[in-house]
């Protein structure tokens, strides 16, 4: 593919859904995904989907939290929403110490990316972002 090309993106008339969203202003919100043809109607045909997000409150900062619900009502969605943020967020957790595990054994060698010893051509000494 050439430089100035650009793929095609095309949206799936088939794959549709309207989204409806429900939140109580707190804790989090729940979308209702409604299957639909590409004329708009009701998809009975597929199944309505739920799922959840929410904001996990980190020293880093806001980490935002996304899952599905496997239910078939919003009551349902609404019952299965606290079990479902928690292992959201345990799973989040879990690969930010992944993510910090991995980082502490990379070894730093002077002159190559930020580790700033002054002696490298690229570091030069500098703190890099």
């Amino acid at each position: 593919m050439a430089a100035n090309e650009m793929p095609e993106i095309k949206v799936d008339a088939d794959s549709m859904y309207r989204e409806e969203s429900f939140t109580d202003l707190k804790v989090g919100s729940i979308r209702r995904l409604v299957p639909v043809t590409k004329d708009g109607e009701d998809d009975s045909a597929r199944d309505v989907r739920y799922e959840g997000s929410a904001s996990l409150m980190t020293p880093a900062g806001n980490l935002p939290l996304s899952f599905e619900l496997e239910a078939d009502t919003l009551s349902g969605a609404i019952d299965q929403f606290p079990d479902a943020v928690n292992a959201a967020a345990e799973r989040a957790i879990e690969e930010l110490k992944e993510m910090q595990r991995q980082q502490s054994q990379q070894i730093q060698v002077p002159g190559q990316g930020d580790f700033g010893g002054g002696g490298g051509q690229q570091g030069g000494g500098r703190i890099q972002f």
